[in-house]
């Protein structure tokens, strides 16, 4: 079964939904624009309740199929990013240094989409939850969301999530059952020293020195720590010291991004990392200020849901079009939390050729939408069946 004839026949209205979003472009929970305006969409729409105001600015949406059943969730993210937009289309950002440059407008569309289809059709059993998301990119919109009980207080079993990717051949699924992308945490460490003249550093305590030790022996976690079958980067991002060539300052710092999928793995390097930094400045005569934000956890697939969702991916786009086993990524995504809470599955979207995720000039392709929506549309009619 190819793309839904009648989702097709939106694919106009997803297009004026997905490029309005893209000129109102707002940032991690403040979506109040953003939220309204799908708030108005769903009840055009003619959803049986619309709950907002959840995770501040999100939306549950709420379908009732013909007779008893489960709930299936659907989730689409809606925050965009601080990056000033490059494409000049004539629906860009009307806001400066705001862009959905990852996408999150053509989630929104698909997810509207699938939900005018299913409220006009109703051919399932149960409820849909529609879960209209802020804050994916900043601030765990989707850990809030469950933190707020939105899994329990709708009775969700299940829960579905789609991102787009340009670059992956247009109309292609990817998935895998398990991790399929990693928990993503933040080391930042401030060093305090002895300033003084750099020609009698003698007389100082140089955290410059030991910003290099630090650094240099963080990459022995990786090849003397982690099991060489797992997977992990360490990738230190930022170094900050001094101000002039002839100064030992007081203090340096640097900033680290620590990728895993392994929730011993993940425990192992912050152990790791706290110990090879409290004793290099020991040695170096330092003080040493570590803070360990833990992030989104790894986004884990439910092998059945996968296998389901793949089932349902060949359906819509063909058995070609669809890779089962898909290699992990080392991006996150708070989907997880989702996740965590209930069984389900997330899948990459091929959009087809075109400027990268986070990228400036990035547009999402409009002829994707219906492929998504058709996507959701059938995952309720095949797990709800009447």
């Amino acid at each position: 079964m190819p793309v839904l004839n009648r989702i097709a026949a939106l694919a106009p209205d997803m297009k004026e939904w997905r490029r309005h979003l893209h000129t109102i472009p707002e940032l991690s929970f403040d979506l109040h624009q953003t939220s309204a305006y799908v708030a108005e969409r769903l009840r055009e729409i003619g959803v049986d309740e619309i709950h907002e105001g959840i995770a501040r600015t999100g939306i549950v949406a709420i379908i009732n199929g013909q007779g008893d059943g489960p709930t299936i969730g659907l989730r689409a993210d809606m925050d965009a990013l601080p990056i000033k937009e490059m494409t000049g289309v004539d629906y860009a950002s009307g806001t400066p240094g705001k862009m959905h440059a990852c996408g999150h407008d053509g989630h929104t569309a698909m997810l509207l989409g699938s939900a005018k289809y299913l409220t006009e059709t109703r051919r399932f059993k149960g409820r849909v939850a529609l879960l209209f998301q802020p804050a994916e990119e900043d601030g765990g919109g989707g850990q809030v969301m469950v933190q707020e009980g939105v899994m329990d207080r709708f009775g969700i079993t299940q829960v579905y999530g789609i991102h787009n990717v340009p670059n992956l051949p247009f109309g292609h699924f990817h998935t895998a059952p398990g991790p399929l992308m990693a928990a993503v945490d933040t080391l930042t460490v401030t060093l305090s020293g002895r300033g003084g003249h750099a020609a009698t550093p003698h007389e100082t305590i140089d955290p410059v020195v030991a910003v290099v030790g630090m650094v240099s022996a963080i990459q022995t976690i990786l090849t003397r720590n982690m099991n060489p079958i797992e997977q992990g980067v360490i990738s230190v991002t930022q170094i900050h010291a001094g101000t002039v060539s002839n100064v030992i300052p007081e203090t340096a710092m640097f900033q680290a991004t620590i990728r895993s999928f392994d929730p011993d793995v993940r425990a192992m390097f912050k152990e790791r990392l706290h110990t090879l930094i409290e004793g290099h400045a020991l040695a170096y005569g330092v003080k040493a200020e570590i803070d360990y934000d833990w992030g989104y956890p790894a986004t884990v697939n439910e092998p059945d849901s996968t296998a389901f969702a793949v089932e349902v991916a060949r359906e819509v786009a063909g058995e070609g079009a669809v890779e089962p086993e898909a290699p992990r990524e080392m991006g996150a995504e708070d989907f997880s939390y989702m996740l965590e809470a209930r069984p389900g599955a997330y899948l990459f979207l091929g959009t087809g050729p075109g400027a990268g995720l986070h990228h400036p000039k990035f547009d999402f392709n409009d002829e994707a939408a219906p492929i998504g929506a058709s996507f959701f549309a059938r995952i309720v009619e095949r797990a709800l069946p009447l």
